[in-house]
């Protein structure tokens, strides 16, 4: 073949690589980009509440030694410290893909061939000067270096690596996240718990009025002022209210269990001050402006960083539609003899072959990773924006919420005062006969209800707090 064919082989083969990478899909990636208000329809100012430390948020000592203890044994949370050391180690990963493959060899072996064979019959007939005659069996000794580098002209490997840092850094983000939902979880079932407590006595002391009530109608009956139907009735009361306090201390017992199930520990009491439950005041919060979420919320910028990692992944796949460029090297020192492992130049050997791969057969494959790579963009950046979107939408409903509670645990507050006033009105009158025993009856069951539902509404007042604080980006630092 002569020169000038070798010449036109070598254009055509360039020529067809270079058409097929022109031949690159066009695709548009999606920017996840949102516009969010400027500010909130209530009137504020830069001031944002999640700046503000945990510890200092919660004045309560037993409730910041729970989330403390939580922090350092909760199972869910320390898995994802695993998963951030996994994705650390593959952040190294790629950036040792990135730098040349060094090997370091000293081999040893030994090798006799049949003297009837192409290589043992050569080596009899290759005349050799006395003394340096091929040892039989023939020994083989090597020290040598070697190094693959594939050269990132397309910047493959460099994207690879910032991906995978990207994702490093979200998984990061994704602790943070976990530590705000921990402490949040953490605070609202000790609320709970709070709760429950004083439930249990408004129950308790409801029946000893129950049972004082019930005293009052056996000695009307024996007055014949009443019948046996409203002591039945008063009898019938007391036995469901005491029946209640075991479901009550039921739930205690699972609220306090599923709290030690948080800390790590097996179950235990929860310390707790429940006394002055009903008059805790709600934290006043400043939600500051909407963009503060993008730097308070991990849960936000651990989207923006797997928006940021997939866009990566497209220039990846990209990337493989070009050829890959990569030189191989070696040098090093052979012999059959120890000896004369060290001789220079006789037993050096060296080589440096350098390569172009340009894929040409299992294209579809390629592309079907790319198509797919942009897809999983567009999947993140509409991931981004839901998040931005829930994010705003949260704290408009807990400042809402919040405002909403305050008026009703006003009014449920004057409904209790009311309605223990009418429980002396109606138990007065009945002594009197100017009232029967349904209204005594109904009035002490009216007051029960209304003292439970009004800790249910300062319970869901104390959990709206915690609920704006989270949703704010607090929770974590």
């Amino acid at each position: 073949m002569t020169n000038r064919n070798k010449t036109f082989r070598s254009a055509l083969v360039i020529l067809v690589a270079f058409g097929l990478v022109s031949c690159v899909p066009t695709l548009v990636p999606k920017s996840g980009s949102l516009t969010q208000p400027e500010s909130y329809s209530w009137q504020g100012d830069t001031t944002n509440s999640a700046t503000i430390n945990w510890r200092n948020y919660f004045a309560d000592t037993n409730l910041t030694a729970l989330i403390d203890l939580a922090l350092a044994n909760n199972q869910e949370l320390n898995i994802i410290l695993q998963e951030i050391e996994i994705a650390r180690n593959e952040a190294r990963v790629r950036k040792g893909e990135y730098l040349p493959f060094v090997n370091l060899k000293l081999g040893s072996g030994v090798e006799k061939v049949g003297r009837y064979t192409s290589q043992g019959a050569n080596d009899a007939n290759t005349e050799i000067a006395p003394g340096r005659e091929f040892p039989e069996p023939l020994t083989d000794i090597a020290l040598q270096a070697s190094a693959t580098w594939e050269l990132d002209i397309w910047h493959k490997l460099r994207n690879a690596r910032k991906a995978a840092v990207m994702r490093y850094l979200s998984s990061i983000e994704g602790r943070n996240f976990m530590v705000t939902q921990l402490v949040a979880e953490i605070a609202e079932a000790y609320y709970e718990l709070m709760a429950l407590d004083n439930q249990l006595d408004i129950l308790k002391t409801n029946i000893q009025i129950q049972q004082n009530a019930l005293k009052m109608v056996r000695q009307q009956k024996l007055a014949a002022k009443v019948t046996e139907l409203a002591v039945k009735k008063f009898e019938a009361e007391v036995l469901k209210n005491q029946s209640n306090l075991f479901t009550i201390e039921q739930q205690i017992v699972e609220t306090e269990n599923w709290l030690n199930l948080l800390v790590g520990r097996y179950p235990q009491r929860i310390e707790r001050s429940s006394v002055q439950f009903t008059k805790l005041k709600p934290d006043s919060l400043s939600t500051g402006v909407p963009s503060q979420l993008l730097l308070n919320r991990p849960d936000l910028r651990q989207a923006e960083q797997k928006l940021a990692a997939s866009k990566l992944d497209i220039q990846v796949a990209r990337a493989n539609f070009y050829p890959s460029v990569g030189i191989t090297a070696g040098l090093g020192y052979q012999a059959f003899n120890a000896e004369y492992l060290l001789q220079t130049p006789e037993s050096m050997l060296y080589s440096i072959v350098g390569d172009v791969v340009q894929p040409l057969v299992n294209r579809n494959a390629i592309i079907a990773n790319y198509y797919t790579a942009n897809a999983k963009q567009i999947q993140a950046a509409y991931e981004y924006e839901r998040a931005i979107l829930q994010a705003y939408t949260e704290v408009v409903n807990q400042v809402s919420n919040l405002d909403n509670l305050q008026k009703s645990y006003d009014l449920k507050r004057q409904q209790v005062q009311t309605l223990n006033q009418s429980i002396t009105i109606s138990t007065n009158l009945f002594q009197s006969a100017r009232a029967d025993y349904m209204e005594v009856m109904l009035t002490q069951r009216d007051a029960l209800e209304a003292k439970i539902e009004m800790v249910e509404t300062k319970k869901e007042q104390l959990i709206s707090t915690v609920q704006l604080y989270k949703a704010l980006g607090g929770g974590w630092q």
